[in-house]
C-alpha cells in the first residue's frame, strides 16, 4: 500500500462541530500515526536510494526480481532466510569463495531487497520455488546445486521436490522443515494481513521493528558476537522498509502449512543432501528438524557445529564450501558429525568470537 492510499485512511475521520475530548484525542493519535507513516515511507526509499541494486533484474510473471552472479564454473545457487537479502551471502564470505570455482547466482527473494511481491498470489515456499526455478531457466543455469538458510531451505526443498531433474544437490543451513509452533508466526500474523498489516507496518510494527531488530540479529547469531560487518552490509534500513516487513510476516505464516504439506513428501528425495545445524540455534531446534530429516534421509549428510546458533554458515564457511564442491559420487550415504571448534571458519569477520 502507497502513502497517499494510507493517508486517505488516516484523515477520514473528520472533526464534528460537537467533538468530544475523546474524539480530539483520537484525532491527534490519527494525525501522529500518519506522520509516521509519513516519515516511514521517507525512510524507505532513502534506504533505497542509499543502497541501490548491486546486481541485475529480470521479469518473471510479472515479478521485478533482483538477483546477484558471479564467477564461473559449475553452478550454485543461493537463496536466504527471512529478515535478510542476498547481501547475508556476502556478508558471510560464502558468495567470494564460490565464485573462485564456481558460477554463483544469489536472489533476493520476492519482497525481499529489491525483487518485488506483487499481491496477486500467496508467495508459499512452493510459489517462490517455481518463480526461482524460472528465472533460472530464463539465465541458463542447469542443474545446480542449491544453497538455502532458514526460510530460504524451505524453498529450495520445494524445488527440489517439484524439480528433481534440475536440482543437482541441496545444502541446508539451519533448516525448518517439520510442523512445530512458531512464536513468530504468531507475533507476526496480524502483519501479514491486508488493510490491518498495511497500517501496522507503517505505524507500530515499523517502530518496533527498530527497536528489536539488533537483539533479533544477536539472537541469531547467539552465542557468538554479532559481526561487525552485518549491518554495514545488510543495511538495517533495507531490512525495516514496509514492504520487506509484509515478505517477513507472510513467510512466517506460511512456514508451518508449509512444511505440513512437504514433509509428507520427503521421502521422495533422492539427491544428495547436506543439512548444516548450529548445536545452539535458538530459532530453529537442529534435534526437531535437521536430525530430524538426516534420519529421514538415506542420502544425506548431517554435520552439526559446536559453540554455533542459527548463522552457521558465518562460523562453519568452509564445511558449506566443501558440501558444494565434493563431487557425487564421494557423498558417505548415512553421515553425521559433529564438528568440532578446529573445524570452524569466521568467514569475513575474524574477530567474530565466542561470546
Amino acid at each position: 500500500m502507497h502513502l497517499k492510499a494510507l493517508m486517505n485512511r488516516f484523515s477520514s475521520i473528520k472533526k464534528s462541530p460537537a467533538m468530544s475530548r475523546s474524539g480530539a484525542i483520537a484525532l491527534a493519535a490519527v494525525a501522529s500515526a500518519a506522520a509516521t507513516a509519513a516519515w516511514v515511507e521517507v525512510q524507505a526509499r532513502r534506504a533505497e536510494r542509499d543502497n541501490p541494486p548491486a546486481g541485475d533484474f529480470i521479469d518473471i510473471d510479472g515479478v521485478d526480481l533482483h538477483y546477484v552472479e558471479r564467477g564461473e564454473g559449475p553452478p550454485v545457487v543461493l537463496i536466504h532466510g527471512n529478515t535478510v537479502t542476498h547481501a547475508d551471502f556476502i556478508a558471510s564470505g560464502l558468495m567470494d569463495r564460490l565464485a573462485r570455482n564456481h558460477r554463483v547466482v544469489a536472489f533476493d527473494r520476492p519482497g525481499f531487497g529489491h525483487s518485488s511481491r506483487p499481491r496477486d498470489r500467496l508467495w508459499t515456499p512452493a510459489a517462490q520455488a517455481d518463480l526461482l526455478r524460472a528465472a533460472l531457466e530464463r539465465l541458463g543455469i542447469e542443474r545446480p546445486v542449491v544453497v538455502g538458510h532458514s526460510m530460504g531451505t524451505m524453498v529450495a526443498v520445494a524445488m527440489a521436490l517439484a524439480y528433481p531433474e534440475n536440482v543437482r544437490s541441496l545444502v541446508l543451513v539451519g533448516g525448518y522443515f517439520y510442523p512445530s509452533f512458531r512464536v513468530d508466526a504468531l507475533l507476526t500474523a496480524p502483519v501479514a494481513l491486508p488493510v490491518l498489516g498495511d497500517v501496522m507496518r507503517y505505524t507500530v510494527t515499523a517502530l518496533s521493528s527498530r527497536l528489536m531488530l539488533k537483539k533479533m540479529a544477536q539472537a541469531m547469531f547467539a552465542p557468538r558476537e554479532l559481526p561487525d560487518n552485518f549491518f554495514p552490509v545488510i543495511s538495517r534500513e533495507m531490512m525495516l522498509r514496509p514492504v520487506q516487513l509484509r515478505a517477513n510476516a507472510e513467510d512466517a505464516a506460511f512456514m508451518v502449512p508449509a512444511a505440513s504439506t512437504m514433509s509428507k513428501r520427503y521421502a521422495e528425495l533422492v539427491l544428495p543432501v547436506t543439512l548444516i545445524a548450529g548445536e545452539e540455534d535458538v530459532v530453529v531446534d537442529p534435534q526437531a528438524h535437521s536430525v530430524r530429516l538426516h534420519d529421514e534421509l538415506p542420502h544425506s549428510e548431517l554435520f552439526l557445529v559446536p559453540g554455533v546458533g542459527h548463522m552457521a554458515h558465518y562460523a562453519a564457511l568452509d564445511r558449506v564450501v566443501n558440501a558444494i564442491d565434493t563431487p557425487l559420487h564421494a557423498v558417505s550415504l548415512d553421515h553425521f558429525t559433529t564438528m568440532t571448534e578446529d573445524d570452524l571458519t569466521l568467514g569475513a569477520e575474524p574477530e567474530m568470537g565466542r561470546r
